[in-house]
């Protein structure tokens, strides 16, 4: 807070308004009967029948006015009274911590400390960050008439956290007090915005699924209910929430689904993981890998604090794997179930064009390794096939003639595409395994 300079008939005082929280009582309340009943007095039958007569006894009770020392404000009159709650609310004692996604909240008084009365009062407020500033209030074209001796004149501003930092509400007010000139009031009051949680993620690629964990954890002083924790998955996504098995009974669970308890996050780095699953769409499959783009979504996430006060974030995207741009895709359409050794056999294949533009014309060949040990088919015929031109995102299926050198499993490996135009060769198909039958 920075005072301002110069006399000046008026100045301002702020106030942050927040909800209050619940007192607790520090000392631990106790029952009197504790010092004299141990754990083993009540299998005395003797000392058994004695209890009901002590605990009847008047120095062992509270009246509840014949304490002027306050003495029996340790004691337990109710079992509730060992939780340390008064059920009293203890009103904020200093500006405290404000968060990211929370409403800053601020009662603003403008206080005349002067004999004289001022008149005209021109009071603007506004938030300023290291990127904006943001105008909260601004009586320009509605000005306050007059502040007597001695009185204020109040307001309430909001505004909507949403960067992290330093931030300064600037307040200024233009009046006059009987001087010729008008005067001008400038007053800062600077504040920083913390982070109220994380989240943290990781990306697993399992064949055409991918998997998203992500974590959330709390590093504000006060327990979080996560009323919303959504991901929005990008264009051509589609994810789902993957959750443990819940033993519910049928008979609740639509009340669960209507009403949906809220997920606890306890203080002072609580965390709790969910985990989604994510697929990419056919149709946005060959567009993402020609776009070479790699961003899966973002997660919408709102709280709310103990006493109800809420938050809301939105994260930035979310990266995957980065997706390798890909102009050519060459996959297996079709294999017999049966390759016999030293048998010509077709295998069907289909190559995709995924550029924005036409491809080809096309050679396709088998390329082998120097020594004859490694050759494990080879092609039956014409050593390469022309492919016509393919168009822009287009594709074109053939066969393949081939014939089996070696028994067993077999990984076959080396079918090269080359494009005669731009004069460029791909080897986009991974090994596939065949199993050569003897006959």
């Amino acid at each position: 807070m920075s005072q301002a300079q110069g006399s000046h008939s008026l100045a301002f005082r702020v106030m942050r308004l927040c909800r209050p929280s619940l007192q607790v009582e520090p000392p631990l309340r106790l029952d009197p009967t504790d010092f004299l009943i141990g754990e083993d007095l009540l299998d005395d039958p003797i000392a058994a029948a004695s209890v009901p007569r002590l605990l009847s006894d008047p120095h062992l009770t509270d009246s509840g006015n014949s304490d002027p020392n306050y003495r029996s404000r340790f004691l337990l009159h109710d079992p509730s009274d060992a939780m340390g709650l008064s059920g009293l609310l203890l009103l904020p004692q200093s500006f405290g911590a404000i968060y990211l996604g929370e409403t800053f909240c601020s009662y603003i008084s403008i206080n005349n400390s002067s004999n004289i009365e001022v008149r005209d009062v021109l009071i603007k407020a506004e938030i300023q960050t290291e990127k904006q500033r943001i105008l909260l209030l601004d009586t320009s074209k509605s000005a306050v008439e007059s502040i007597r001796a001695g009185g204020h004149y109040d307001f309430i501003v909001e505004h909507d956290v949403k960067e992290l930092g330093p931030h300064t509400l600037v307040c200024t007010a233009l009046y006059s007090d009987g001087d010729t000139e008008r005067k001008y009031l400038p007053q800062f009051f600077k504040f920083v915005v913390a982070n109220p949680l994380s989240v943290r993620t990781k990306v697993r690629v399992i064949k055409e699924t991918t998997f998203l964990e992500a974590c959330i954890e709390n590093h504000t002083k006060s327990n979080l209910f996560m009323d919303q924790v959504e991901f929005e998955p990008a264009q051509h996504w589609s994810a789902t929430i993957l959750k443990a098995d819940e033993h519910n009974s049928e008979k609740d669970r639509p009340t669960r689904e209507i009403f949906k308890p809220p997920v606890l996050i306890r203080s002072s780095g609580g965390s709790y993981n969910y985990l989604y699953q994510l697929k990419m769409s056919t149709h946005g499959s060959a567009q993402m890998k020609v776009e070479g783009s790699n961003v899966l979504g973002k997660f919408q996430i709102t709280w709310r604090t103990n006493l109800g006060e809420p938050g809301r974030l939105q994260t930035q995207q979310i990266l995957g794997t980065h997706i390798t741009k890909k102009e050519i895709e060459l996959q297996v359409v079709e294999m017999p179930s049966t390759i016999n050794l030293q048998r010509p056999f077709l295998l069907k294949l289909n190559l995709t064009n995924q550029t924005e533009r036409e491809l080809g014309p096309f050679e396709v060949w088998l390329s082998q390794n120097d020594s004859d040990a490694e050759k494990v088919v080879m092609i039956n015929g014409l050593q390469s096939m022309v492919l016509s031109q393919v168009e822009a995102l287009g594709s074109t299926d053939f066969n393949l003639n081939l014939i089996a050198t070696k028994p067993g499993i077999q990984r076959v490996t080396g079918i090269t595409v080359f494009d005669t135009r731009d004069k460029k060769a791909y080897e986009p198909l991974s090994a596939i395994e065949i199993f050569v039958d003897m006959d």
